[in-house]
Parts: C-alpha cells; sequence; structure tokens
C-alpha cells in the first residue's frame, strides 16, 4: 500500500508535482460526495468557503478546488487570503458545510497544501480522509444546467469579520503598548496588524509584503532573529511572529528574549 495521502494537517507537498491543480480538483469533487454520502451537507444546495496564504502557487490550487467543488453542486465563496484560524472560525460563523484552506503553514514557498474543514470549523477525521483518498478516481455522477454550483467572491469583509471576531473574544486593552509584528509575508500580512491596532497597540510591521514568493523566507516564526532586533531597536514592550498562515506564533520581550 503506497503512502497515505492525507498527513496530520491535510494534504502537503510540492505544488505542481505532489501538490497539482488535477489533484486539487479531485479533492474537491471527492470531499462533496463523501461527505454528502455521509449526510454531512445540508438540504441540496452546500455551501462552501475556500480561502488560501500568498504564496504563487495558491492561485491556481484555489482555483481547482472551487472548480472540484462547484462542479458538484456546491455554492463556493472565494475568500482570497486568509489565516487558517479565520477559515476555521467562518467555516462555523457563517454556517457553510464544507471549508478549504490552501496552505503549506511554515513551508518553503515552493510546497502547498490543500486542508478540509468541515461544519463547525473542525477538521476532518481520519475515516473521512481515507474514504475521500479511496475515491479521488471515481467517476461521479455530476450535475448539470442550473444544478451546478455557484462561484462568489468576497475579499475583504471576511478579513474584517474576523478582526471583530478577535476583538469580541477578549477585554485587553493594548493602549500604550508597542508591538512589534512579523507577518512571515504570509496570511496575516493585513488581520494581524489590524486587530493589533483596532486593539490599541502602536505597531511595528515587518515582513507584510507578500509577493508570492517570500513567504517565510527567512522571517516568520522559523526565524525570529529579525523579530528580534527590530523589537529591541523600536522599543517595543513585545513582539510576535506569525507563520506563513498563521496558525501559530512566537513572541519576545522587550529584550528580544524569546519567551
Amino acid at each position: 500500500m503506497g503512502r497515505r495521502l492525507f498527513g496530520t494537517d491535510g494534504v502537503r507537498g510540492l505544488a505542481n508535482r505532489e501538490v497539482t491543480a488535477s489533484l486539487a480538483l479531485h479533492l474537491g469533487t471527492a470531499a462533496v460526495h463523501v461527505l454528502g454520502e455521509r449526510g454531512r451537507l445540508s438540504g441540496n444546495r452546500p455551501r462552501a468557503i475556500v480561502a488560501r496564504d500568498p504564496r504563487l502557487s495558491g492561485h491556481f490550487l484555489s482555483a481547482a478546488v472551487v472548480a472540484g467543488m462547484s462542479s458538484a453542486g456546491v455554492d463556493v465563496e472565494d475568500l482570497g487570503v486568509l489565516p487558517t484560524p479565520a477559515v476555521a472560525y467562518l467555516t462555523g460563523a457563517e454556517d457553510v458545510d464544507l471549508a478549504v484552506m490552501i496552505s503549506a503553514s511554515h513551508n518553503p514557498m515552493a510546497d502547498n497544501g490543500i486542508k478540509f474543514f468541515t461544519r463547525g470549523g473542525v477538521k476532518l477525521d481520519d475515516a473521512i480522509e481515507d474514504a475521500i483518498e479511496a475515491d479521488l478516481a471515481t467517476d461521479w455522477a455530476l450535475p448539470t444546467g442550473g444544478d451546478v454550483g455557484t462561484v462568489t467572491q468576497n475579499r475583504g469583509e471576511a478579513g474584517d469579520r474576523y478582526v471583530q471576531h478577535l476583538l469580541g473574544t477578549t477585554d485587553v486593552d493594548l493602549t500604550g503598548l508597542r508591538i512589534a509584528v512579523d507577518c512571515a509575508n504570509g496570511a496575516a500580512s493585513e488581520v494581524g496588524p489590524a486587530a493589533l491596532r483596532a486593539a490599541g497597540a502602536d505597531v511595528v510591521v515587518i515582513n507584510a509584503s507578500p509577493d508570492g514568493r517570500n513567504i517565510n523566507e527567512q522571517c516568520g516564526s522559523t526565524h525570529p532573529e529579525q523579530l528580534q532586533a527590530v523589537t529591541v531597536a523600536s522599543g517595543a514592550d513585545l513582539g510576535v511572529a506569525y507563520d506563513g498562515d498563521a496558525d501559530r506564533c512566537l513572541a519576545v520581550d522587550h529584550t528580544g528574549a524569546l519567551v
């Protein structure tokens, strides 16, 4: 038996070699059918959301996943670039049936991945992943005409809603604090600083200019040296570094020491 396609955090590998547009399309279609057969989708018009980090390969992989799900009859909303935790939150908050995040997290730019969430923003269990993998080559009967799914884009509003959610989870006032933030040229490049500023902090931002190629490149949580230096040089009270999809971070104190 070959290596299992799904790992501990979805499907991940070298984009356009191991993680291809064809694979993404078939994963999207198979996920819809497997979840539908198990009663995990609502009604005749299931809904899904898709987001990605800024890697170049994320454009074609997200387009392929959207194509796979919409061709299977799912109405899909493309949210553009968002952190992974935002996708998990919005899956529950928007009461959608399925969500997909295209990201390889802290991995190098050349990698990418496909991670599914189901209702409530929870990851697929192993049994569902195994069933999707087993059914990738199935010749599914697909809908036609008006029964195919719709595709809409929502770039920006979803991020704003996530920031408001973050602010609503705590009553901490950051007024008077200077915080250095390394966004890893990743998915938190807009949302991360925006949330901290909205909470009152004076924010010093580095590595928040993603170009599709520079994600995690000598920056972010896997390379804290820049954050440590900027925290000290700017007189910040603390510093925070995200990884590429902002599902994890590390922090330093005012001296640049890891905490």
